[in-house]
């Protein structure tokens, strides 16, 4: 287990300096400047070349290895950056640094995310349960149904309507923006959905194989009930699969709920990052992709640590 973590831990830095890379050569070629206003006028020339100067948009190579060394901590440490971590101002939103619109948004959308990764348990391992202990029958077919619409349908549709029927129509729930835990649910529940449907397939088909195990068979000869052999023996092993997708899964919950966000207008940082995507916003991109990056390695490394914890007989 100590190898293990040392191992992952020395890999995370050359993982997210893959990241960074590429996403960087990916941000560069995209089309636009982000000097540029959004009427489309722009400052004077002379302004432009000062400000492309400074913030070295007209050097790739110096503008990769300065951000790098202001965000990584190294420029802090060398005593050429003020702050360790430095992920350095947003182009179009200069009265904001990169830091501060992570700090406002990001605790937003993590919140959404944990909350929806939590329903997503909560629904998808009882339907998984339900479904596994009793393949083919009403319940079983009911709950696949579901499933299969939870990850057919865009988040867009499914929030749009549950935004008609319980905010519009039946007036249970605020309309929008985050003002306390009733005006989460409605985008948490959207956002869990598509994760609830896909755990709950790895649960059934985990279950349905455990409860046809020789030690489910030899607990129901102790007099067992089906409900104990489920509860007591299936359903950890079952969980495992689970388990190695909830790293990736609860990552992609907190980054990649843009479209929630836009929906139910929740001030997270998923609108930031599409706003700078379109604005050639570079240093914005490149701060919050360096920030979910390593979240995303960090989620990785403590599903492994949880799944050699669950079950020792792993390496």
């Amino acid at each position: 287990m100590t190898r293990m973590l040392l191992s992952r831990l020395i890999q995370l830095p050359f993982i997210v300096l893959a990241v960074y890379t590429v996403t960087f050569i990916l941000a560069w070629m995209v089309p636009g400047n982000p000097l540029e206003n959004p009427e489309g006028r722009r400052p004077p020339p002379e302004i432009v070349a000062a400000m492309q100067a400074q913030y070295h948009l007209d050097d790739p190579l110096a503008f990769y290895g300065e951000y790098l060394a202001k965000a990584s901590g190294v420029a802090w440490l060398m005593g050429t950056s003020p702050h360790p971590f430095d992920l350095g101002p947003s182009l179009r939103q200069p009265d904001w640094s990169v830091n501060e619109i992570i700090e406002t948004g990001a605790p937003v959308s993590m919140r959404l995310g944990i909350s929806a990764m939590m329903i997503a348990l909560a629904i998808g391992i009882f339907a998984g349960v339900v479904g596994g202990v009793r393949p083919g029958s009403i319940a079983d077919v009911f709950t696949q149904l579901i499933s299969i619409a939870g990850i057919s349908l865009p988040s867009f549709v499914i929030g749009s309507a549950l935004l008609l029927l319980f905010s519009v129509k039946l007036r249970l729930f605020p309309i929008g923006g985050v003002s306390g835990v009733e005006s989460l649910f409605l985008p948490a529940l959207t956002l869990s959905l598509p994760f609830a449907a896909y755990i709950s397939r790895l649960v059934r088909f985990g279950m349905i194989e455990q409860m046809r195990s020789d030690h489910a068979r030899t607990a129901r000869a102790k007099g067992l009930s089906q409900r104990q052999v489920a509860l007591h023996h299936a359903l950890k092993n079952a969980f495992l699969p689970v388990l190695s997708y909830l790293g990736p899964a609860t990552a992609a919950a907190m980054t990649g709920s843009f479209v929630v966000e836009k929906v139910f207008a929740v001030p997270g940082i998923g609108q930031h990052f599409v706003e700078a995507v379109l604005a050639k916003d570079i240093t914005l991109v490149m701060g919050i992709v360096l920030v979910y990056s390593t979240l995303l390695v960090l989620f990785n490394l403590t599903v492994d640590v949880m799944y050699r914890w669950v079950d020792p007989r792993i390496a």
